[in-house]
């Protein structure tokens, strides 16, 4: 099969499970597409007891899809790209501080409270394990996902301020995590010993380097769509930005998604008030709207297909579903941590942890970075590999289909008592 061939597959099955959630679930498209897309797997391996080869040719063609090249490598810089690109700047300088610290210190809480937990449970329940590999679990599933997020809270009806604060931190930390996730890998493997202050020079080179890269690229662009009025130019700049920066970005090894998010920032804010006619930010708006809808339609349906390319087992299921209360507790200690301490300098609603907690949503970039680890390491099998697949995978379609569709409501009921009691306090 022809990239070609594999990508028109991936387009018409969006497009059917987009169709069959518009007209039949009515669930937002994220919801909506993984429950289809995992029912479908499900029903595939249903069929394939009786008729073995359909199962296993669904299994070889989602084997082909490198989830790490396809996701990690191409669709994340434009999906973070529009997603910040509509993102008041002003809004979220207000929260900075939070954001900051979440999306940094609150990442690398969670890596090691989920990488101890991880690592008791899989030795208790036999499932051998190493501590290191343990806290890459940690790192790949503690940033919360902007794509899932975003896509999810524009219909959950969460509060403005807390939908920019959520926002705001999935758009930095999956950047941050992924860096702490290859300087883990590397650890792991055996490139590099533990060496903290080349770790904390990567770091700064991923994540500052490709910050001030994304920068520099969307005020290149910025400059250019100044100087001109046409609207059919000026989109085909922006795209030029995400596609040729998120390239050189990677190629320079800097944070792609942290430099694309920059961009979209400059873009989506200064450019939109200072470079664009309104007919050029019409056009721009629904141009990568659409990008985003169809990435989105995209994405969901493999994280439901993915579920054909994981070998589960009864004791690797149950241990998924154990995960799901480990990576929750991590989640209230790395946000309830930092707020207990931010609020000797800042206000927030009383509901504010709680919200975080349950609203910290994981995607396609926790799935992509478990299939991106190797099977085997210097000649041995890995043997907590499947381990981390299963629970990774079960922690994802848990936080898509349950506190995805949940977050809204409890959101509400949380803020409805709050407005019973005190006054709420707002950052």
């Amino acid at each position: 099969m022809t990239v070609f061939e594999m990508a028109a597959c991936l387009i018409v099955l969006a497009a059917v499970l987009s169709y069959l959630n518009y007209t039949l679930l009515k669930l937002p498209p994220a919801i909506g597409l993984t429950a289809l897309s995992l029912a479908g797997s499900l029903l595939l391996v249903l069929i394939g007891i009786a008729v073995p080869a359909v199962e296993d040719k669904a299994r070889d063609i989602v084997h082909r899809i490198d989830l790490n090249q396809t996701f990690l490598q191409g669709m994340l810089g434009f999906m973070l790209f529009a997603g910040a690109l509509h993102i008041n700047l002003n809004e979220l300088a207000a929260r900075k501080w939070t954001i900051l610290v979440l999306s940094t210190v609150g990442v690398v809480i969670s890596t090691v409270v989920i990488g101890l937990l991880a690592w008791g449970l899989m030795n208790a329940i036999g499932v051998p394990a190493r501590l290191i590999y343990c806290l890459l679990f940690g790192a790949l599933i503690s940033p919360t996902d902007p794509i899932a997020v975003m896509a999810i809270l524009r219909q959950a009806g969460v509060p403005k301020a807390m939908e920019i604060r959520i926002a705001g931190e999935s758009l930095f930390n999956d950047g941050v995590g992924v860096a702490v996730f290859m300087g883990l890998l590397e650890i792991a493997t055996g490139d590099i010993g533990f060496d903290p202050v080349r770790l904390t020079g990567q770091f700064l080179w991923e994540a500052v380097g490709g910050a001030s890269l994304g920068f520099g690229l969307g005020w290149i662009v910025y400059r250019m769509l100044r100087s001109v009025d046409n609207y059919q130019t000026e989109v085909l700049l922006s795209l030029a930005l995400v596609a040729g920066g998120y390239a050189l970005v990677n190629a320079l090894h800097m944070s792609g998604p942290i430099a694309m998010v920059v961009a979209g920032l400059l873009i989506g804010n200064v450019g939109r008030a200072y470079a664009m006619s309104p007919t050029t930010v019409k056009h721009l708006d629904m141009f990568w709207e659409l990008i985003d809808e169809i990435l989105n339609a995209i994405l969901f349906a493999l994280i439901g297909l993915e579920v054909l390319a994981l070998a589960f087992t009864g004791k690797l299921l149950l241990l998924g579903l154990v995960a799901i209360p480990l990576v929750l507790i991590a989640r209230l200690v790395s946000v309830g941590g930092p707020i207990t301490i931010l609020r000797r300098w800042t206000r927030f609603q009383k509901y504010t942890i709680r919200v975080l907690t349950w609203g910290g949503l994981r995607g396609g970039i926790s799935v992509a970075l478990a299939l991106s680890l190797p099977r085997e390491v210097k000649g041995e099998p890995l043997v907590e590999r499947d381990a981390i697949l299963a629970m990774t995978y079960v922690v994802v379609v848990f936080s898509i289909l349950v506190q995805g569709l949940t977050v809204g409501s409890l959101t509400r009921y949380w803020l409805a008592r709050s407005s019973n009691g005190a006054r709420p306090q707002e950052e």
